[in-house]
């Protein structure tokens, strides 16, 4: 089952996506209908009631819309904690010449305020500083999840999604780094975790057409159970959270004017543009501090090759 979150009327609003890839259910009646979760978006209210109203989600569970006419919203619009894992591959701890890496670090928070939906434009903040790219698979979680066991914990997910964490390079506390308005794009939608093997998910990252990471779950030092067990264990996970799962060797610096582009198996293709409409001066001092990225790919492959 495919979800996405889209706006109307100035409202968030949750679709089921037909097979075809070009219309969907507004299910948003129906989850209000039969949901008491006053205050959040249809998409968190609906991963609070899963179990209950996953069997009426059908394509004829409420008025069909055409895709291209929606304004996607990231999928999950008013996440109430969003984690992710740092260095959580071998090959992007060997390019950051790291010594420690997620089984050392755990995981860190990111603002909530910082998603953006897929499409949308990546605004860099400074003039000064140098912002990366990291393509990641990010969780959704379903059921409230406290103390679980990694042989458990991916019954508490809902699905995953892409996951753009956009990282500014320096000395600053990594939550900050990570946390600026529109630094994490979440999208287009979410596949339900029925339909996808998160041990064997393919990863390949591309920025104006030109691939940087290119990677898969498979390598992930910590599995995607290991880390909502381990997340679990931190804080009380509840349906609608997100957990970024880390990303790979392949980090590079973007400017204003590229177009950054996720593609993961069985999921569909993430991309936003990157702009710096209102980059000023930075006013702290953490640059040059911190780990030391490596240079940024020269182009090269073109996606597909």
């Amino acid at each position: 089952m495919r979800l996405v979150s889209f706006t109307a009327g100035g409202a968030d609003r949750v679709g089921l996506v037909d097979p075809d890839g070009a219309s969907v259910t507004d299910l948003t009646d129906l989850v209000r209908a039969r949901t008491d979760a006053a205050g959040l978006s249809p998409i968190r209210a609906l991963a609070g009631a899963w179990d209950a109203l996953r069997g009426a989600l059908t394509p004829d569970a409420g008025p069909r819309l055409a895709l291209r006419d929606l304004a996607l919203a990231p999928v999950v619009p008013d996440p109430g904690t969003v984690l992710a894992a740092p260095v959580n591959y071998h090959d992007h701890m060997v390019e950051m010449s790291q010594t420690s890496h997620v089984g050392a670090l755990g995981v860190f928070l990111k603002a909530p305020a910082s998603v953006l939906a897929h499409g949308g434009t990546v605004q860099l903040p400074y003039t000064d500083r140098r912002f990366d790219q990291e393509g990641e698979l990010a969780v959704v979680i379903g059921r409230e999840a406290r103390h679980v066991t990694e042989a458990d914990a991916l019954d508490h997910v809902l699905g995953y999604t892409g996951c753009f964490d956009i990282t500014m390079r320096g000395g600053e506390d990594r939550s900050l780094r990570k946390s600026f308005a529109t630094f994490t794009p979440l999208g287009p939608w979410l596949v339900t975790a029925d339909e996808v093997d998160p041990t064997d998910v393919d990863l390949v990252c591309a920025v104006d057409g030109h691939v940087r990471q290119r990677a898969s779950t498979r390598d992930l030092i910590w599995s995607v159970a290991a880390l909502v067990a381990y997340a679990s264990s931190c804080y009380p996970l509840r349906p609608g959270d997100v957990l970024s799962t880390g990303t790979p060797a392949g980090v590079g610096e973007i400017i204003a004017g590229q177009q950054v582009t996720l593609s993961l198996s069985g999921l569909p293709d993430l991309q936003v543009a990157v702009a710096a409409d209102h980059a000023v001066a930075c006013p702290t001092s953490g640059a040059g501090r911190g780990p030391v990225p490596p240079p940024t790919p020269e182009p090269s492959v073109p996606v597909g090759r």
